[in-house]
C-alpha cells in the first residue's frame, strides 16, 4: 500500500459534491490522503457541482482533486438529468419516494464513475476507493445498491493487477438523517454542497433530491446551510 510522506494510505474518493459526497469526503479525509475524482457529464448543474467539489476538496484537504469530462450520458440522454427534453420532476409523496427507479436516473452511470477511480487506484497504488452511495430513504438508484459494489468488487479482483483494490460504500445502509448528523460530527462542509436536480443559483426545493435533503436536515434536527427557492 502506498503511503504519503506522514504515513497515512492513499485513497481515491468519487466526490460529486453533493450532501453525502461531502460526509463521505471527511470521513475519507480523517484516516487516509485522499485523491479525488468529479465527473461532469452534462448534467444541468454541471457548473455548480464543480465548484462545489472543488470548495468540498479544498476544506477536508484533498491531495489531488481530477476533473474528468464524459460526454456519452448527455449523446445518450434517457434522463432528466442529461437530457434537455426531459423535465427534471417534482417530487411526489415522501413516502413514494424510492418504490420506483425515477426519470433522474442516468443508466449505469456509476460504473463508468468507478471504473476511472480503480484505473488511479491503481497508478497510485491505492487500495481503497470511496463513493458515497446511499441505499436506505433514497431514490432507488439501482447502482447504489449493496449487491452492486459487491459485484463491482469481484470484477476488481478478476480484473486488475493485483486484485486488491476495494470499493467502500460507508454511508450506504444509513438513513440520511443519520449521514447528516454524522456530517455534523466530522464538520463536514454542508454550506458548500449543492444537491439540487435543477437550480445552479439557489436550490429548487422541489426536485426529488431536494426534497430528501430537506428531510435529512429536518429529521436530524439540524440546519441546512444553502438556501431554497421552496423550503
Amino acid at each position: 500500500m502506498t503511503k504519503d510522506e506522514q504515513g497515512r494510505p492513499r485513497a481515491v474518493l468519487c466526490l460529486s459534491g453533493g450532501m453525502d459526497s461531502s460526509v463521505c469526503a471527511a470521513l475519507t479525509a480523517r484516516d487516509y490522503d485522499v485523491f479525488a475524482l468529479h465527473f461532469s457529464y452534462g448534467q444541468r448543474t454541471e457548473s455548480r457541482e464543480l465548484h462545489s467539489a472543488q470548495e468540498v476538496a479544498r476544506i477536508v484537504g484533498v491531495k489531488e482533486l481530477l476533473h474528468l469530462k464524459i460526454d456519452l450520458f448527455r449523446r445518450i440522454g434517457g434522463s432528466a438529468l442529461t437530457d434537455a427534453s426531459i423535465a427534471v420532476p417534482a417530487a411526489g409523496e415522501e413516502a413514494t419516494i424510492g418504490n420506483e427507479v425515477p426519470i433522474t436516473y442516468v443508466p449505469f452511470r456509476n460504473a463508468h464513475f468507478l471504473s476511472a477511480a480503480v484505473s488511479w487506484a491503481e497508478v497510485l497504488g491505492a487500495k481503497k476507493v470511496f463513493i458515497g452511495a446511499v441505499e436506505q430513504d433514497s431514490s432507488g438508484y439501482p447502482d447504489c445498491r449493496p449487491a452492486y459494489y459487491e459485484a463491482f468488487n469481484q470484477l476488481i479482483r478478476m480484473g486488475t493487477k493485483d486484485g486488491q483494490i476495494q470499493v467502500v460504500t460507508p454511508l450506504i445502509q444509513m438513513r440520511k438523517s443519520e449521514i447528516v448528523r454524522l456530517g455534523v460530527e466530522l464538520g463536514a462542509p454542508f454550506h458548500v454542497s449543492w444537491s439540487c436536480y435543477s437550480g445552479e443559483t439557489e436550490a429548487c426545493g422541489v426536485c426529488e433530491s431536494c426534497v430528501l435533503r430537506l428531510r435529512a436536515f429536518r429529521d436530524a434536527g439540524a440546519v441546512d446551510p444553502i438556501s431554497y427557492a421552496v423550503a
